[in-house]
């Protein structure tokens, strides 16, 4: 396998610009998984017959939710020392830095409050069905990373490890990006498996426990070889993002049994 040692990933984050507007494929990636999430929950909608203009509303909180979220988890999380002294920075999504575990927080409360203002159902009942193409979104978001050549591992000496050049590194790091990517993607296929396929889906709060539990902990084991994001990661037995898995994997185990223990919920429109 010596022809594949190593890759050396050298991938210009910008596609193109025009004068001060530029496409980058960390957004464009971001773009397409809302687009293709939408399409997703319009074939679920429709199935379940609900009203079409729920849809358009639950997506617009959720774009802002996901956004506003992840950004915010990054800066208080990880980079509070940097950007309480340069808060202009904070509005810069597009240069990078956003936290999974606050792009999910995010979600959760602006689900909550669509529930109550909008479908006057459960959370739990939208929760469930908008975590199976959220799953999809988190790999492409991952893909970006990627292509911006952030958030990679430690070094290693395995064949597909990648010498990101464009960072100055000279040694083959582990493409932790892609792994979780690829745990994502297999996440979607089970969330997709168990709403279309399964009656999982009316047992209140499963799906997104059963998400939980994929997406964190993949991103648990992943985080023991990616670098530290931050400085103050350096000694830690467990960094930052393993510490802010173990509460979403612990709560997805409650809510799958507890939803087990329910009976299932059956709404009628």
């Amino acid at each position: 396998m010596e022809f594949l040692a190593f890759i050396h990933w050298n991938i210009d984050p910008e596609i193109f610009s025009l004068g001060p507007i530029s496409v980058r494929w960390y957004g464009l990636l971001f773009a397409f998984g809302f687009l293709f999430g939408y399409y997703q929950a319009e074939r679920m909608f429709k199935f379940e017959k609900i009203n079409p203009e729920w849809l358009e509303s639950l997506f617009i909180y959720m774009i802002v939710a996901t956004i506003v979220g992840a950004r915010l988890g990054h800066v208080f999380f990880y980079g509070w020392d940097y950007y309480s002294q340069h808060p202009a920075e904070i509005l810069k999504v597009w240069h990078g830095g956003l936290a999974s575990h606050g792009g999910a927080a995010g979600i959760f409360i602006a689900l909550m409050i669509w529930s109550k203002k909008v479908s006057k159902r459960s959370v739990f009942w939208v929760l469930d069905r908008v975590v199976v193409p959220t799953a999809l979104v988190a790999a492409l978001i991952r893909t970006g990373n990627l292509m911006n050549s952030e958030i990679y591992g430690i070094q290693t000496s395995l064949p597909w490890g990648m010498i990101f050049e464009r960072n100055g590194e000279t040694v083959a790091k582990h493409p932790t990006q892609l792994y979780e990517a690829f745990a994502y993607l297999i996440t979607f296929g089970v969330m997709l498996y168990t709403y279309w396929k399964t009656d999982l889906r009316n047992r209140q709060g499963f799906i997104v426990g059963l998400f939980f539990v994929m997406i964190f902990l993949a991103r648990f084991f992943i985080e023991f070889i990616k670098e530290d994001q931050e400085a103050f990661e350096a000694g830690m037995a467990l960094n930052m993002g393993q510490l802010l898995s173990i509460p979403f994997v612990l709560g997805g185990l409650y809510l799958m049994i507890r939803a087990l223990k329910r009976a299932p919920v059956i709404y009628k429109n």
